[in-house]
């Protein structure tokens, strides 16, 4: 079953045509990555299916209904949780009350029991608790930015560049927990620079050229295409 469809989008900067009539869908249990250089336009397409960014033309649908049009918080709501780039945690309060200002959509209960299933995945997190955010490592604040993400429950969860400037062994450690993470049944949306650890992680991909779709497929496919190797996986396997 699709859980999200996304369908002919063009965004605007201003003059500047950012999306131009991007198409794309995601199945419900799925991973999908989106690849493509820097300026491409996959932070853009995030922001956009995240309510933060207005859609020029086309359509964003979340199990048929249609979320181009709703604010941000009503499209979390709906099941639409995003990880930003940069992480973007709230450096002077703690890792505890930048997790739960996660789950606000959800009851106390929901919170707690959600809480407790981040701490499993992320245990560091807990050790942590009390911590300012704005004092923790950089793999510390990616695991919170997840981990936040997640308190909202999402049925789709969006990763903007969860390894970005992380050591080779905390990026193991995050993509690990990817995998758990879509054990337990969230469907994922993956924007990511290391191109081959994303390609080994998902089903599919697809592949933004200046605001285009340029390629799409299985992600054995794409780890396969010379196109890619050449542009994005450093000219071989």
């Amino acid at each position: 079953m699709k859980l999200l469809e996304v369908e002919a989008l063009d965004v605007r900067y201003g003059h500047i045509q950012a999306l131009k009539g991007v198409s794309l869908e995601v199945a419900e249990g799925e991973i999908v990555t989106l690849l493509g250089a820097n300026g491409a336009g996959k932070t853009t397409l995030m922001r956009t299916i995240s309510g933060l960014l207005r859609a020029h033309a086309g359509d964003v649908r979340l199990r048929g209904q249609s979320i181009v049009r709703t604010g941000a918080d009503a499209v979390v709501r709906a099941g639409v949780s995003q990880a930003p780039e940069g992480r973007r945690v709230f450096p002077t309060l703690s890792m505890a009350e930048n997790l739960m200002l996660g789950g606000y959509t959800r009851t106390a209960a929901e919170s707690r029991q959600t809480q407790a299933q981040v701490y499993a995945l992320f245990p560091r997190l807990q050790e942590r608790a009390t911590q300012l955010a704005g004092t923790l490592s950089g793999g510390e604040q990616q695991m919170l930015a997840i981990g936040r993400a997640l308190m909202a429950r999402p049925k789709l969860l969006l990763l903007d560049e969860p390894s970005l400037g992380l050591a080779p062994i905390i990026v193991r450690d995050i993509f690990r927990n990817l995998r758990r993470i879509r054990e337990q049944g969230v469907t994922m949306l993956l924007v990511e620079q290391n191109a081959r650890m994303a390609l080994k992680l998902a089903d599919r991909g697809y592949v933004l050229e200046t605001g285009r779709v340029a390629l799409q497929g299985a992600a054995g496919e794409l780890l396969a295409s010379e196109q890619v190797q050449a542009s994005y996986l450093g000219g071989g396997l």
